[in-house]
């Protein structure tokens, strides 16, 4: 009976592979490099180095970087984009705004679909709905043999109004179906049945380019997994925090663009509601960049204004994950004012920091580590050595020689630029989303995470810091923890005091009925079904919006405005209770359970461990004898007293001077900032 369950996530530089023991729930891990040409390789790569048979296993998860890849890069196959007569430019003219207001020089990049091949027909509707003018079917038949012509692979129509009715949308997917039927079409009001037609045009766009890709991908691998004996469905994790089958990834391929960042956000909310602590930030520190997320109340906070590149946003509900250039390959520069800087610049994987010993001379967060001794002369279970005296050459040819430092001062400095730019990512997610920070627990993982969590907390007065047993491959459980999801909406604009409970019921009952048919398609029973309703609104003349979650059965419009009321409170510290409120959407997060795991837990026995050696480390200006500890020795129960060192093969753990820190029952190391 399979009763092994397996979770891929496809990073930068490897692609990391978690193994849960379904009856034991003991969880071991395997890395292998990524293959950038083909990541499809690196997966079986690492099915076959962790000696995995597949006919064994119950699940198969897989957090994708395939979709973001293909946007980031552009190396996309030619799409074409159908609108309305005279708005063949909506996704070009955008909202007229840039990333940087002050930069004359840098412009928006182009969109994914050129404007020749966003091509116009005739048809008008409405803004009530209303088919003003039919589709004109002899013109959309020639534009759409045209298309076949030039060889396009996918397609995206965008008409006006069409959030309100999709007829004439649907009509010209008919006539595309039927010239082209291998042809994949994405409809705006399905992908997203909204107003604001550049945001909707948008997410068409972007998951009318990516659907090609992204087929093909699930497809292969599908096969291949199949071929090694594996005969369950193949789930993909998606931004909004679940995942979806390979029939769901045909209609909204785009959903998979972040797919990786989510899996961390999953995971440390996981790791904190095991741990007690239903508020957590996700602070995930790799070699390059760092991944921010929040979770309140045991729920991640969900966003739809994000994009893979600016000015083309791409409105799926998401995680919202905060990612700033900051890692252990970032690199320590002077700025023309006589500044420390640290990052966005980064050494990535090759050539790497200077102890790599591949050539880089700028000092990174690695090598500054390195002169402080919270870093030994190894990573990766002794698959890279590190030369201290290249590092301590970097730092101070960099840092200390330019600006009149110590050695050890001008490490120390790397590393104070460094939290602070971490702990102000933290500050964007937390403070100014109208939450407290000394409210939370901060879950550190990542290659660097756990070297920095303890300072970063401090810095914000976060009482705990959370060290997952694998920091590493803490993305790859994420995908370990995931129901199937789908997120349905429709557009409800009403003023809600006029609102008839009736209609906004039977709205939902719509919405629910559609989400039945789709997890009913992708396999789930009707008893592992969970139907979560939500309602966005905003004050009457606001055309930004709030989500607040909507009662199971409508009988008062006056629980919701009350809702929303709440919710504005604390997003933005005031309401307006005289005020009216509109509504704007309204939603349903399908949800499709799949059964869970339960983690190993250990029997919690206290005691103090014996460090395996010890050595100095800098703090605070001052060399410590800091005790060192293997991870992989430590039983539940270990209790530490800083400075300490704790090293394994995918991470570091530093505990600063005066902290504690104790090993739980599920092997998370526990650290505790107040001193």
């Amino acid at each position: 009976m399979a009763n092994t369950r397996v979770a891929v996530d496809v990073g930068g530089t490897f692609t990391d592979i978690c193994i849960m023991d379904e009856i034991t729930g003991k969880i071991r891990i395997e890395k292998t490099s990524s293959t950038p040409d083909d990541p499809m390789r690196a997966v079986m790569d690492g099915v076959r180095v962790a000696g995995i048979d597949l006919s064994d296993v119950s699940m198969f998860s897989h957090g994708t970087t395939v979709a973001t890849n293909a946007l980031i890069t552009r190396n996309l196959p030619r799409t074409a984009m159908i609108c309305t007569e005279g708005f063949r430019d909506v996704v070009e003219i955008r909202r007229a705004n840039k990333e940087d207001l002050w930069d004359t020089y840098k412009d928006v990049a182009k969109p994914y679909i050129p404007r020749r091949d966003r091509l116009t027909v005739t048809e008008r509707v409405d803004a009530e709905g209303r088919v003003l003018e039919p589709l004109d079917e002899a013109q959309a038949f020639r534009v759409a043999e045209v298309l076949k012509k030039r060889g396009v692979k996918s397609i995206a129509v965008c008409f006006m109004n069409s959030y309100v009715n999709a007829e004439n949308e649907k009509r010209m997917r008919d006539i595309l179906k039927e010239v082209m039927p291998e042809i994949p079409v994405s409809i705006s009001a399905e992908i997203m049945p909204e107003i604001f037609e550049h945001e909707r045009f948008s997410t068409a766009m972007a998951n009318a380019v990516v659907s090609p890709v992204v087929v093909d991908y699930v497809s292969r691998l599908g096969e291949k997994l199949a071929e090694g004996g594996y005969e369950r469905e193949l789930l993909l994790l998606h931004t909004g925090g679940g995942v979806m089958t390979p029939h769901a990834v045909r209609d909204f391929a785009a959903r998979l663009a972040g797919s990786g960042i989510a899996a961390g956000a999953i995971a440390s909310r996981f790791i904190g509601n095991l741990c007690g602590f239903p508020n957590t930030i996700g602070f995930d520190m790799g070699g390059t960049s760092t991944d921010v997320s929040v979770s309140f109340q045991g729920e991640p906070r969900i966003t739809k204004d994000w994009y893979i590149e600016y000015g083309y946003p791409i409105r799926f509900p998401s995680i919202e994950v905060l990612t700033i250039g900051a890692g252990g390959g970032s690199l320590a520069w002077k700025d023309e004012g006589g500044s420390l800087r640290n990052g966005p610049q980064s050494a990535g994987a090759y050539p790497g920091p200077a102890c790599y010993q591949n050539g880089n001379t700028v000092a990174t967060n690695t090598d500054a580590n390195v002169v402080l001794g919270r870093l030994g002369t190894s990573l990766a279970g002794g698959k890279i050595t590190l030369d201290p005296a290249l590092a301590e050459t970097a730092v101070r040819d960099t840092v200390a020689v330019p600006f009149g430092m110590e050695l050890h001062e001008a490490a120390e400095a790397i590393v104070r630029v460094a939290n602070a730019n971490m702990a102000n990512a933290v500050r964007l997610l937390s403070i100014s989303r109208g939450y407290d920070p000394r409210d939370f627990a901060l879950c550190a993982f990542g290659g660097a995470g756990a070297l920095h969590g303890a300072a970063v907390a401090k810095e914000l007065s976060i009482p705990t810091v959370i060290v997952p047993p694998n920091p590493g491959v803490t993305s790859a459980l994420g995908c370990l923890l995931v129901d199937i999801q789908h997120d349905f909406s429709d557009s409800f604009m009403r003023r809600a005091s006029d609102t008839d409970p009736e209609e906004l019921e039977a709205a939902y009952r719509r919405i629910e009925a559609e989400a039945r048919v789709q997890l009913d398609r992708e396999g789930v029973a009707p008893a592992d079904m969970v139907l979560t309703r939500s309602a966005e609104m905003m004050y009457q003349g606001q055309w930004r919006s709030l989500e607040v979650a909507a009662p199971s059965q409508i009988t008062d419009v006056a629980d919701l405005i009350d809702a929303f009321h709440d919710e504005h409170e604390r997003e933005y510290n005031f309401s307006r209770k005289e005020a009216e409120v509109s509504l704007f959407r309204v939603a349903v997060k399908a949800t499709g359970l799949v059964p869970k795991a339960e983690l190993q837990s250990h029997e919690v026995a206290p005691y103090t461990p014996e460090p395996i050696g010890r050595r100095a480390v800098w703090f605070e200006g001052q060399a410590h004898d800091a005790a060192i500890f293997q991870r992989e020795a430590l039983t539940a129960g270990a209790r530490i007293i800083g400075p300490a060192i704790v090293e394994q093969f995918d991470s570091t753990t530093v505990v600063p001077p005066a902290m504690t820190a104790e090993v739980d029952a599920y092997m998370n190391i526990r650290i505790e900032t107040k001193v």
